[in-house]
């Protein structure tokens, strides 16, 4: 893109804010502790499931404190990649075989679900801007919490939609702990957030409060572009969509450019 590395005052990731949360040290980075977690490491209940990236997985956990744990022993589950499930004494690769990948998969979350065991998911982006758009943790996450939801609603329970995305924290963008960091206490006016992602970028901006601006042909948007009337087109149907992290509340980027060049 052109930048200077230099021009840098500092890069961190949603990856960095998950490991600082599971060690309950979020306010060395300038956001909050996530009070379901903090309440575990108090009862030194530190076992946990992960679904992984297949990239130094177990260290991710261990060297936060962490221990890995089958399902049904597991404290909490991390949510940090779509290709390895690790518990632990076994390791299931969706590249190696993708049908018991998805077979395990199913058969945790529906076990996970139903003792309400929290997950923390490392990255919220739901698909990867390539051929297919592929899934990502942050569907993972959508996914649980549907589990979570319908194992405990009505008639068997009282769970809500609301209370079942109190089980799962995502962290990254568009959420909020993110800007709090880089923002860091300062005047948001001053700060603009760029991306090409309605879902994250944008409606993350949008509820830090401050300006967006939206590159609609570089990225996750732009065949759609082509093919939805434009960026109207397609910011209509995305606000049409209450299944989003907008959750239902309409957002319209300040600023709008075809491509991002420095």
């Amino acid at each position: 893109l052109g930048f200077n590395p230099s021009d840098f005052h500092n890069i961190i990731t949603s990856g960095d804010v998950s490991h600082s949360l599971l060690q309950n040290s979020a306010e060395t980075l300038g956001c909050s502790n996530w009070d379901m977690l903090t309440n575990l490491i108090n009862q030194n209940k530190r076992n946990v499931f992960v679904f992984g990236s297949g990239d130094d997985d177990e260290l991710y956990v261990t060297s936060a404190g962490w221990t890995l744990s089958t399902i049904e022993h597991a404290d909490l589950i991390v949510s940090r990649g779509t290709f390895t499930i690790n518990d632990g004494t076994t390791i299931i690769s969706k590249n190696e075989n993708e049908a018991e990948y998805w077979k395990v998969m199913e058969e945790a979350m529906t076990i996970a679900s139903q003792r309400k065991v929290p997950m923390l998911v490392t990255n919220p982006d739901k698909v990867r801007p390539d051929e297919g758009l592929p899934p990502m943790p942050g569907a993972i996450g959508d996914t649980y919490e549907r589990f979570v939801w319908t194992s405990h609603c009505h008639p068997v329970g009282d769970m809500t939609e609301e209370k079942a995305r109190g089980y799962v924290k995502r962290v990254g963008k568009p959420f909020r702990e993110v800007y709090d960091i880089a923002l860091d206490g300062g005047d948001s006016s001053r700060a603009i957030m760029i991306g090409d992602a309605l879902e994250t970028d944008v409606v993350g901006g949008h509820a830090a409060g401050v300006d967006v601006l939206w590159v609609v042909k570089d990225g996750i948007h732009g065949e759609d572009i082509n093919t939805m009337g434009g960026p109207e087109g397609v910011l209509q149907s995305f606000n049409a969509n209450e299944f989003t992290y907008a959750y239902g509340k309409k957002v319209v980027p300040r600023y709008q450019t075809n491509h991002f060049r420095w």
